[in-house]
């Protein structure tokens, strides 16, 4: 969804998250999350690694930014987009993913 369009109170199912839409949410689901509240503590790099594995293919850095998006959300973090994360993933990971 669209982060400017996400209201906290409604969301309830993973697409009602910033920046997820069906893609995401079944990657979610395929790692194991399958509501917004299991995000709340996670790392989002343990999530990238996870579906990275579940997959067998290295997934795109953009999905690192959108899972950083989502936790921090689901750690009370206000709704931003998710390139808003690229800069942060790029200084703390660099060329590890």
């Amino acid at each position: 969804m669209n982060p400017a369009k996400v209201k906290r109170r409604h969301v309830r199912q993973l697409t009602d998250l910033p920046n997820v839409g069906p893609s995401i949410a079944a990657d979610l689901v395929r790692i194991g999350i399958s509501s917004p509240a299991q995000l709340a503590g996670k790392d989002p790099l343990a999530l990238y690694d996870a579906l990275c594995a579940a997959t067998r293919a290295r997934q795109d850095p953009c999905v690192l930014d959108v899972f950083m998006s989502i936790t921090r959300f689901a750690d009370g973090g206000a709704a931003r987009p998710w390139w808003n994360f690229t800069a942060e993933r790029k200084r703390l990971y660099g060329e590890k993913i």
